[in-house]
């Protein structure tokens, strides 16, 4: 295929050259920075080179031409191959860590090794890391270390074909046998099959079996379960289990997502994981010290969610954006020629913000990190203080991560016309890998009243001045004020008026709950019917952590560590993100505080000039990001721009491309062109 090889050129598309070179900032520095350092950043470098140098010619495409079977068999191929090379470059460059293996098989590189997802990536990022975090040192040893380096292959099972969201509602069983110190796991019918966990159907040969625990017929909460579920030598399911595949999803292809059916399936009492909650030898049951430790695991995932949807979403807005500096269309004088399409004003409207979001998200997920390992290290010493704020932080940044990521990704498709359409431009991918985190670990509305729900009850406590967690220091700040200070454009005020606006949000949904209660109706009752109200708090509540947040990041002490002229670029970002903030939320803003015609008129320019002083530096600010071609994979957004040769090269592959003619001509299409009435 080397006629098809020479279709692009090895030059880079002068148009995207002359972007970079009219960059206002040193693009290296924001790399380093974006990654944690230049050392970071120079492994990042040499990793990519080692694992992505040597894959064969149309590596990220072929799976598009592949039936469902040979995607799933050529993934896990593709995984086989790829864990030689990340346990070597592990040793090399980090031995005793885990960031390049197992860490590779679920950062922004796998994207690049595994075009369709692959099938383990639950079993690293959550089979390993609830056993580490919620097992015995023993558990860990035994189970753990094995995991880590893939020797058995787990999965998270909680979900279920009839209950999700609600862990409560789970109706798996495990019930405690003192005769054979085991404990029996059944789903009692069918809407209690595992659904959904990646890679149950065909590849976990265990999976960690979320269950409510019986003894002596007693319930004692939801447990966690090790499972041995298919044999070690054969891989056919073990006895009383019932496994297999959901079938194709909207994205996702090598995933693998499994049903999981347990009929009367024995497992030693020392399976069910014990740092927490114990079951002794006797039955006797020892509670966790704190009733929400299973949130940890939830917690972790939701971190790890938005993580990965804002680098999602950069992915597709630099595609977006180098397309956009390539397309020529549409003369905006008369009689002049076609303008770069990232010179219209709307076009720089669907990207620009979209970037915004994303650097937000993920300086917002750098904090949470950093809370999230704090949580951790309390947790250890027996101290759950902090759990039930990162338990709603962590819902409030994975509802809004999502949301806005996914409605982001669409909306970058859409800006690229045409050719955002095909798959080889991989936008539709990148949908699918993002779109499903809307409803997996915790669908986004019944988040959104569980954050609702505990602001009325942080506002009960506001009232009856009772201490309040750092999270809802905002009440009182806010209500102290009559009415809102004057308007006065500066970025502290739009934080403020977004705690004002959501702390009388959190105070008219807690009235009208009460009022409805007084009225007659159940808290259950009075609680559905305030459902818009919640959440529609709780939304906000979320909104004015991520601007806080994104203020001391960029305005703060680590800015003294960024030269000036990165700095620069950086308060635009915030500005037109912030600026953007309130205006998509001025129905409610409005409501609360007065802005005179003159501060709308304010906020309109604002915005517009925060798009004019971004586009110069648009390109550069998504080459920062360093994205490697294998990672985007996309034919519209590759480093070079040679877009078009890409296009027309991609088409050439098409497996309907390598036959003149389609046998359905003679076959059909013929007789029906001979065909008389």
């Amino acid at each position: 295929m080397s006629h098809i090889k020479n279709l692009i050129p090895s030059t880079v598309n002068p148009f995207l050259q002359k972007e970079r070179a009219e960059a206002e900032f040193n693009v290296e520095e924001f790399s380093a920075w974006w990654h944690g350092g230049q050392d970071k950043l120079k492994k990042k470098r040499e990793i990519e080179k080692a694992i992505f140098s040597d894959l064969e010619d149309g590596y990220g495409l072929n799976h598009e031409y592949m039936s469902h079977e040979e995607v799933y068999n050529s993934t896990v191929k593709k995984v086989a191959e790829a864990s030689v090379k990340l346990k070597a470059l592990q040793n090399k460059l980090n031995p005793g860590g885990t960031d390049i293996w197992p860490g590779g098989l679920f950062n922004a590189q796998s994207f690049g090794l595994f075009p369709a997802n692959h099938p383990v990536a639950t079993h690293i990022t959550m089979f390993v890391d609830v056993i580490k975090g919620q097992g015995t040192a023993e558990q860990v040893e035994k189970w753990g270390k094995p995991a880590e380096n893939c020797n058995i292959i787990g999965t998270y099972a909680q979900t279920e074909l009839a209950h999700g969201t609600n862990v409560r509602g789970l109706a798996t069983r495990a019930d405690f046998d003192p005769k054979t110190d085991e404990f029996v796991l059944n789903t009692p019918n069918l809407e209690a099959y595992k659904w959904w966990p990646g890679g149950l159907g065909h590849t976990a040969n265990h999976a960690m079996v979320v269950a409510q625990l019986y003894i002596a017929d007693v319930h004692h909460g939801v447990q966690m379960f090790i499972v041995p579920v298919r044999d070690s030598e054969t891989h056919m399911a073990l006895p009383g289990v019932d496994i297999g595949e959901i079938g194709k999803k909207l994205g996702m292809a090598s995933v693998n997502q499994g049903f999981l059916g347990l009929n009367h399936v024995r497992i030693p009492r020392t399976n069910m994981l014990m740092k927490f909650a114990k079951v002794e030898r006797d039955g006797t049951f020892k509670a966790s010290p704190a009733s929400r430790i299973n949130y940890l695991t939830m917690v972790y995932t939701r971190c790890l969610i938005v993580s990965q949807n804002s680098t999602l979403l950069l992915a597709a807005a630099t595609i977006a954006t180098r397309y956009s500096a390539v397309r020529r269309q549409s003369p905006i004088e008369p009689n002049q020629p076609e303008p770069q399409i990232i010179d219209h004003v709307t076009q720089r409207l669907k990207l620009f913000p979209e970037i915004a979001t994303g650097i937000a998200y993920h300086l917002a997920t750098e904090y949470v990190w950093e809370m999230y390992a704090q949580t951790v290290q309390e947790a250890n010493n027996g101290k759950f203080e902090r759990l039930p704020d990162m338990h709603i932080l962590s819902c409030a940044l994975k509802v809004l991560c999502t949301t806005d990521g996914c409605a982001g990704i669409e909306k970058l498709r859409l800006s690229t016309g045409g050719h955002g359409y095909l798959t080889a431009a991989n936008l539709s991918n990148i949908y699918g890998n993002a779109v499903a985190a809307y409803t997996y670990e915790g669908e986004n509305t019944v988040l959104l009243l569980q954050i609702g729900r505990a602001l009325v009850k942080a506002w009960a406590s506001f009232v009856d001045k009772k201490p309040l967690s750092a999270s809802y220091s905002y009440f009182a700040s806010s209500m102290q004020l009559k009415e809102f200070p004057k308007w006065d454009d500066s970025w502290q005020c739009i934080i403020k008026a977004l705690q004002y606006t959501a702390a009388h949000k959190t105070r008219i949904a807690f009235e009208n709950l009460a009022n409805r209660m007084a009225s007659g109706q159940s808290q259950g009752v009075a609680a559905n019917n305030t459902g818009i109200e919640l959440t529609r708090a709780a939304e906000l509540h979320g909104r004015q952590f991520v601007c806080q947040t994104f203020l001391e990041q960029i305005t703060g002490a680590k800015a003294q560590k960024r030269s000036p002229a990165l700095n620069k670029i950086l308060e635009n970002v915030l500005e037109l993100f912030l600026v953007q903030t309130v205006l998509n939320n001025l129905n409610d803003i409005l409501r609360f505080i007065k802005l005179s015609d003159a501060d709308l008129r304010s906020l309109q320019k604002r915005l517009e000039d925060s798009l004019e002083q971004f586009r110069p530096n648009a390109v550069a600010i998504c080459d920062g990001f360093e994205f490697h071609d294998r990672v985007l994979n996309s034919v519209l957004g590759s480093y070079d721009g040679n877009v078009y040769p890409r296009l027309f090269d991609s088409a050439k592959r098409s497996t309907m491309n390598q036959k003149p003619v389609q046998t359905s001509f003679e076959s059909y299409l013929k007789p029906l062109m001979k065909a008389k009435l």
